[in-house]
């Protein structure tokens, strides 16, 4: 029983503390685009392999 003087404010403090975090972050904006980094990672190459033809090798795959 004395364990739980202790155990509830703890987490009582850690719950607030981590609503505060969250309701800070989404005033700030943190959670307004979800799907715009993740995709700008994937499609960050600027070639474009659909539009070079099929058969013909790139520029950077032809020896020198």
């Amino acid at each position: 029983m004395t364990s739980l003087w202790l155990t509830l404010p703890l987490t009582l403090l850690l719950a607030l503390t981590l609503l505060v975090l969250v309701v800070r972050a989404s005033r700030r904006g943190e959670y307004d685009d979800w799907e715009g980094p993740a995709e700008r990672m994937i499609f960050d190459d600027d070639t474009n392999p659909e539009l070079e033809g099929a058969g013909e090798p790139r520029e950077t795959d032809r020896p020198e």
